[in-house]
């Protein structure tokens, strides 16, 4: 309890409470247009989404896990079981590096970098992940291995 009231610090308490219950509402599955909540508040629409994107962040809401992209990447572009459990490990090593990145991306750059930037995985990671080849390059420079 005590690290949702860090993360809402130092916000009005109206805010707060129109981003819990729109963020509320999302996760109960009755997802309902901000405006419907700002109706009835004086809140401001800017400062109640950061607030509901922070309370979304650390309760990790509509948010599937690392592994799972690893390995639907994997089964795209048909790579083994051990270059996957190598890639879900790098991932977790670098997971504070890749916090707010792209998870499609994150998941490209650790399964190259798992088959040792193997030639032509590249493009066709790319491919798989819906994203470029210069983004995946980006994001396993940023990764330990």
């Amino acid at each position: 309890m005590k690290r949702y009231f860090e993360v809402v610090a130092g916000f009005p308490p109206e805010v707060v409470a129109v981003a819990v219950l729109w963020t509320a509402a999302k996760a109960a599955g009755v997802p309902r247009p901000l405006e419907d909540f700002l109706r009835c508040s004086r809140a401001e629409e800017r400062r109640v989404r950061r607030v509901a994107w922070r309370l979304k962040e650390v309760m990790k809401l509509g948010r599937r896990p690392i592994e799972d992209y690893v390995k639907t990447l994997a089964a795209r572009v048909n790579l083994p079981a051990a270059v996957v459990k190598s890639a879900v490990e790098l991932l977790e090593r670098n997971r504070r590096v890749l916090f707010g990145k792209n998870p499609w991306v994150s998941a490209a750059a650790a399964l190259w970098l798992a088959s040792f930037k193997r030639l032509g995985l590249l493009k066709a990671l790319a491919e798989a992940a819906g994203t470029t080849t210069a983004s995946i390059r980006n994001a396993a420079n940023r990764m330990r291995v």
